[in-house]
């Protein structure tokens, strides 16, 4: 069976705007166009644009779902038991979310009391399942999944003080840090102190310390360009500059 532009999009729930979009930019090509013009999508296309769509449902871009799909080794198969994987965490996510919500108004009515903690699990949830899904392959290849869980638990398990606490490092950090790029010198004093605040940031994050992971997880705010878009938003060059700073302060500089 063959699908026009707009019986496709009825029948994915998206525009025609879009699958042209989709046809411009390359990510979706329809099978074939006919002699009047109008493009015809196929089986094949119908599944792709269905990948598509559940990569874009996980917050994925455009260009990163076109290189995934496109990978020699891309099996439709292995991606959608992905796909079930992450829809199910997310779906975890917004099972606690509803249920923190109704614990809540139970509280707000009087029915029960509420920990301050137990307000603010559900938010804590989301955060380490958007961590996950943004940083968590790369981070459990370079420090094993068993740190990454650790990790994990410390986040979940942290009180309102700690929370309050390393929001505010976080807060003094980008600020010393841009304080310390304007010198220059990832050596000077304003440079090191912005290492150190990294150092205590962790603290909040990490079960044990080294220097060498501190180092190695600078090294990756420069080498992966999700985190060197991060901190190079406000000024270029910032990632590469504290990457220097913690190499000196940990006495890895090469």
């Amino acid at each position: 069976m063959e699908y026009t532009v707009q019986k496709l999009g009825r029948l994915a729930g998206v525009s025609g705007r879009t699958l042209r979009y989709y046809d411009e930019i390359g990510i979706l090509k329809p099978a074939r166009i006919n002699s009047s013009g109008y493009r015809l999508y196929g089986q094949a296309e119908v599944d792709k644009l269905q990948q598509i769509l559940f990569y874009r449902e996980l917050g994925i871009s455009l260009s990163s779902i076109e290189k995934l799909i496109a990978a020699p080794d891309f099996d439709g198969l292995v991606a959608l038991k992905d796909h079930r994987k992450n829809l199910l965490k997310k779906r975890e996510q917004l099972d606690l979310l509803i249920a923190n919500v109704t614990q809540t108004i139970n509280s707000r009515e009087g029915n029960i009391t509420m920990s301050d903690k137990e307000k603010f699990k559900g938010f804590k949830k989301a955060m380490v399942v958007k961590n996950e899904k943004k940083y968590g392959k790369e981070i459990r290849e370079k420090y094993g999944t068993e740190t990454v869980e650790k990790s994990n638990e410390k986040i979940m398990n942290m009180t309102q003080e700690e929370n309050d606490a390393v929001t505010k490092l976080s807060e003094q950090l980008t600020e010393t840090l841009a304080k310390a790029f304007q010198t220059g010198d990832p050596a000077s004093d304003l440079a090191q102190k912005a290492a150190d605040l990294h150092k205590q940031w962790l603290a909040f994050y990490w079960n044990e310390y080294s220097k060498e992971a501190h180092a190695g997880l600078a090294q990756l705010y420069v080498d992966d360009e999700r985190f060197t878009v991060y901190y190079d938003k406000e000024q270029p060059g910032t990632a590469a500059f504290l990457r220097d700073a913690i190499q000196i302060y940990t006495g890895m500089k090469k």
